[in-house]
Parts: C-alpha cells; sequence; structure tokens
C-alpha cells in the first residue's frame, strides 16, 4: 500500500535509483549533491549493492561505466566543477553504448562558483560537453516526487537505449523537502536486462549490430561465455572491435545519433498547463517552473490567456509539440536560471511573427512569480528582448 513520505530531493534521487535497480554507485562529495552518496552510502549494502567513495570525479564516472559492462547497473552524482571532468567519460559511454545515470545537481558557475545556490548553467554543457557528434538524453524534474520517479526514467531509458542518460537537478530540488505519495510496486515499470540464458547456444552476440537502436546489454558471464564482447572508445565494427574504416565509422556515428533522434517523439516527456487557449507561451522547466506556475494562475486570474509548457525531458526537445504550439502563440516568455542557453534551441522553432522575450537569472536566486508576471506585462506592452 502506498503511504505519505516526507524526502529530501537529493535522497529521493538515491531511493529512486535503487528502487531502479541500481546496485552501484561511485562518488566523490561535491555540494550540492553530497547527500545522493551519504544515502547510497547507508542504503546500497541493504539490497547487495556495492558503493564506492573514489579519490575524484574522473575515476567515480569511469568506474560506473566498468560496473554497467560487467552487469550492474549503476549511478554516479555530482555538481558543476565534478561535471566538467566526467565528460570524456560521458563520451566513452556514448562509444560503447553502456547504459548508465550521471546525476548533476547544479549550482551557480563557471568554476567553484556558488557551491550553496541554485542556477541552470549546465544545459548546454549536457547536451554538448563531450567531444564528437553524439545525443544524448537528460531529464530535469521540478519537484521531489518527479525526482523519485523520473530517476527510474533514466535509468529505464538508459537501459532500452544503451547510452548515458544525464539527470539534471538544481541546489534548490536537490535541498528541499517535500511530503508525496510513495508508488508501490505495480505503479513502476523497471527495464531489466537480458540475461545470459535468454542467448541461445548457436546465436553470436554482436553487441553493436542493431540498425534501429541497440538492445539493452546482457548479463556477461563471471568466465568466458558466448556473452562475452570487445569494448572499445575506438571506432568499432558490430563486434565491438576497432576498425579504422570511413563506412563503418559514418554507419557507427549516425546510429548513435539516429536511435535517440528517431525516437525522440517517445523518449520525450513534457508537461502542459493551460495551453489549450493561451495567446502567451511560458517556456520554462527544473525548479523555475514552479514560478512559472504560479504565475499563469495569477494571470488567468486576471484574464490573460497564458500557458506554460515545460520539458521535462530537456534532450532530445520535444520539437513536434513545442512547434504546434508556438505555431499558434503570439509571444513566449522563456524563462531560465543562466543566459538564455536552452532559449537557443527554442528560438529556432518560434515563427517570425512571434513576440519573444526572454527572462534570466543568473545570481543564484530564484526567478519570482512576480518576475514572470511583469515579462508578461513588458511583451503585452511591446517590451521584448532580454531582461
Amino acid at each position: 500500500m502506498s503511504e505519505y513520505v516526507l524526502m529530501q530531493g537529493d535522497e529521493a534521487a538515491a531511493l529512486g535509483a535503487i528502487r531502479a535497480g541500481c546496485r552501484f554507485y561511485a562518488g566523490y562529495p561535491i555540494t550540492p549533491a553530497s547527500e545522493i552518496a551519504e544515502v547510497m552510502a547507508r542504503e546500497l549494502p541493504k539490497v547487495g549493492g556495492v558503493f564506492i567513495q573514489m579519490e575524484d570525479e574522473i575515476a567515480s564516472a569511469t568506474s560506473i561505466i566498468g560496473a554497467s559492462l560487467a552487469g550492474v547497473k549503476s549511478m554516479t552524482a555530482t555538481s558543476g566543477p565534478g561535471f566538467s571532468l566526467m565528460q570524456e567519460a560521458i563520451g566513452y559511454a556514448i562509444m560503447t553504448e553502456t547504459p548508465t545515470v550521471f546525476v548533476n545537481v547544479m549550482r551557480g558557475g563557471p568554476s567553484t562558483g556558488m557551491p550553496t545556490r541554485p542556477m541552470q548553467g549546465d544545459i548546454m554543457q549536457a547536451r554538448w560537453g563531450t567531444h564528437g557528434d553524439h545525443a544524448i538524453i537528460a531529464i530535469y524534474p521540478s519537484t521531489v516526487q518527479e525526482v523519485y520517479k523520473y530517476i527510474i526514467t533514466a535509468f529505464n531509458l538508459a537501459e532500452k537505449y544503451r547510452t548515458p542518460v544525464i539527470f539534471l537537478m538544481d541546489e534548490m530540488l536537490g535541498h528541499m523537502r517535500e511530503t508525496f505519495k510513495f508508488p508501490d510496486d505495480r505503479e513502476i515499470f523497471v527495464f531489466s536486462r537480458l540475461k545470459e540464458e535468454q542467448l541461445t547456444e548457436e546465436e553470436v552476440f554482436l553487441p553493436y549490430e542493431t540498425e534501429e537502436y541497440a538492445e539493452p546489454t546482457p548479463q556477461p558471464l563471471v568466465e568466458m561465455g558466448k556473452a562475452r564482447f570487445h569494448v572499445s572508445g575506438l571506432i568499432h565494427d558490430e563486434s565491438g572491435f576497432p576498425m579504422a574504416n570511413p563506412e563503418v565509422a559514418g554507419r557507427l556515428i549516425r546510429r548513435l545519433v539516429e536511435k535517440i533522434r528517431l525516437h525522440a517523439d517517445e523518449i520525450s516527456i513534457y508537461d502542459e498547463f493551460m495551453t489549450e487557449d493561451a495567446e502567451i507561451l511560458i517556456i520554462s522547466y527544473g525548479i523555475t517552473a514552479r514560478s512559472a506556475m504560479r504565475a499563469v494562475k495569477i494571470a488567468r486570474n486576471d484574464k490573460i490567456k497564458v500557458g506554460l509548457f515545460r520539458p521535462i525531458t530537456i534532450w532530445p526537445v520535444a520539437r513536434t509539440r513545442l512547434k504546434q504550439l508556438l505555431s499558434r502563440v503570439e509571444a513566449v516568455i522563456i524563462a531560465e536560471m543562466n543566459l538564455g542557453q536552452y532559449a537557443h534551441e527554442i528560438i529556432g522553432l518560434i515563427k517570425d511573427s512571434t513576440k519573444v522575450k526572454l527572462l534570466n537569472k543568473v545570481s543564484g536566486e530564484l526567478i519570482t512569480p512576480q518576475e514572470i508576471l511583469d515579462a508578461i506585462t513588458e511583451i503585452q506592452s511591446g517590451i521584448v528582448g532580454y531582461y
């Protein structure tokens, strides 16, 4: 039976990951993500899992890749400076198609920045932080309940598409406590890996053969067995062995991108509020979307037709739905705690006649409902551009 719980955002990330089947966590303490490691250190051994505090974030990232390849669902968590250090490993996980989850509880930056203040400055880093052409899945919830729910989704997507998934939070969401109804097992779906015994004796396992999207990683045998395969960050063929061949390279890189791009509509998760007749559309995400929701409710009481589109899957962008909404509104307000990182992606989808107002804040303070209401007033007055 479901019960109501009072839980911190970081705690929800850890407990949700364990519920998703995570049994290995490697990390290095960093504000405001340290509580995730603390909960994992306490709870993982209770379910037969392993927690390791590594010497740095690079070791943390590479060790979870190794654990996943060995057959164990794995995760790490960090904040801005540590996330920067993990980028090469994220690229390796993309190339080797290793399902892992990287949690980034964002704080002020660049550099050491403001460790105890919220910001949304890592949106573009989540998309393009590692080098080379690649696709990525990044999820950013807005409530503690959603943290628990969507960290499970992150693991499921990582397994289904055999890719690292970035799970974004912010200092405020990570440290706040909220009450929510804890879901029971019947409400939760967990994507399981293939078992080695599911492969026939005659079957040759080619882990990188599928053209549409890769199947989940089978559990390798402890000893030599038919599920054993080669892993390399180099360009490789369907068996996993390196091959410096232009045709192989082109096919591989395109498949790594297309397996996510072609499934963007089914990967994309978003929430809408009062968009049916909206003339002004607010686009906001994460903790900022909570202020936007309040602003929409106040504006509606004043008979102003405002709606909210809240992307939960930040990457890939929900282009299909956004194009539909943006084609029929008169104005758009994009509110985010950075200098317009997500706006760069959205503006390309907006028709020329639509008014655009960017509401940006990088002081380490939350965007308030009143600031969004002021932006609505300004856009009605014809004042557009940067806030």
